[in-house]
């Protein structure tokens, strides 16, 4: 209910409704396409296919972790007659903004499925993947969310240096260009446990192969890992919620 209350609340009396949930990833495969032409336009290499389709499968779930992270960094603020007058599990608030951004990014998905359907990029075996890349997504985003949620709650400011975070992260992260291009700077780009995620959605989807492995593990242990210390430093915090909201 919360969630579906989120959803409602982000796109009332909004004249294009749901359709943000379509634009703001159309926006980001848009700016990336641009730095791609610049780029391409410099070295003299043509874009191709499968660069554009790249960007454009990376995007979506970017867009989601940004979304995801920015609007549970506010919800217990925001939620202050909930955390005050009744006692329930806290971390529900985060978590409710987070499945709203999630509808968002089914959205966004299905029209990208089309794209990629249209574009006849075909299908493989390494699909299989996708629905373990995106829990790691998830769970990832999920971790940081509750994280950024109750900082926020102790400290207001908190809420400004996660949209600092969130609107350079893209130019730390491999969503415009493959790590594999940039040679070291591309290693330091995939320390970014969301970097080796959207690549290896890039490397089942649009190349059909398999995940780096090594990189993978290692969103994967950031991924569960953070969820658990998330989760426990927001339980040993909550008690003191309601006073310091």
């Amino acid at each position: 209910m919360l969630t579906w209350r989120d959803i409602k609340i982000r796109y009332k009396q909004s004249i294009m409704g749901f359709a943000w949930a379509i634009l703001m990833p159309v926006l980001v495969i848009g700016s990336g396409l641009i730095v791609m032409v610049a780029f391409s336009t410099i070295s003299g290499k043509p874009v191709n296919k499968v660069d554009v389709l790249s960007i454009a499968v990376k995007s979506v779930p970017w867009a989601f972790v940004v979304s995801a992270v920015r609007f549970a960094t506010n919800s217990l603020v925001m939620n202050k007659e909930l955390v005050t007058k009744i006692y329930f599990p806290r971390e529900i608030l985060p978590y409710a903004s987070v499945l709203a951004a999630l509808f968002d990014f089914l959205v966004a998905e299905s029209v990208l499925a089309v794209l990629l359907v249209a574009t006849r990029v075909g299908a493989s075996i390494y699909l299989l993947w996708v629905p373990v890349l995106l829990s790691l997504l998830l769970l990832l985003t999920s971790g940081l969310a509750i994280l950024m949620a109750c900082a926020n709650l102790f400290f207001r400011d908190v809420k400004y240096l996660v949209e600092v975070a969130l609107t350079y992260g893209i130019f730390f992260t491999p969503v415009f260009y493959s790590a594999s291009t940039l040679g070291k700077m591309g290693t330091l780009l995939l320390l970014n446990p969301v970097g080796p995620i959207l690549e290896s959605l890039r490397d089942v989807i649009i190349l059909h192969r398999s995940p780096d492995f090594r990189w993978l593990t290692y969103s994967a242990v950031w991924a569960i890992l953070g969820f658990v210390i998330s989760w426990k430093i927001f339980q040993k915090a909550e008690s003191s919620f309601a006073e310091s909201v």
